[in-house]
């Protein structure tokens, strides 16, 4: 079958008998906003900043990720003032 059933069939019939609504029920629960459907995961990016693969050395690597969540903003803006204070010249 590969459509939805229009109504979905319940086994119960007194309200006072449906199941409770646990926590992690709302947790996987999709909110609606007028017609569009939010669903929790990965907020979208700004659309500015690429995914790419760099090798680094372990200690950087290590040192960033050991100040946290948000350890990959952090490297960003160490290269952008890096950046800021050694001007790249066209090659």
């Amino acid at each position: 079958m590969s459509e939805k059933a229009a109504t979905t069939s319940s086994n119960w019939v007194d309200p006072d008998d449906a199941p409770e609504l646990s926590d992690a029920w709302f947790e996987a629960a999709e909110v609606t906003h007028g017609t569009k459907t939010v669903r929790p995961g990965r907020v979208l990016g700004s659309g500015v900043k690429v995914s790419q693969t760099v090798r680094l050395d372990i200690a950087i690597l290590e040192a960033f990720r050991a100040t946290g969540k948000g350890w990959q903003t952090r490297m960003n803006d160490a290269l952008r003032e890096w950046l800021k204070e050694h001007p790249m010249k066209p090659v």
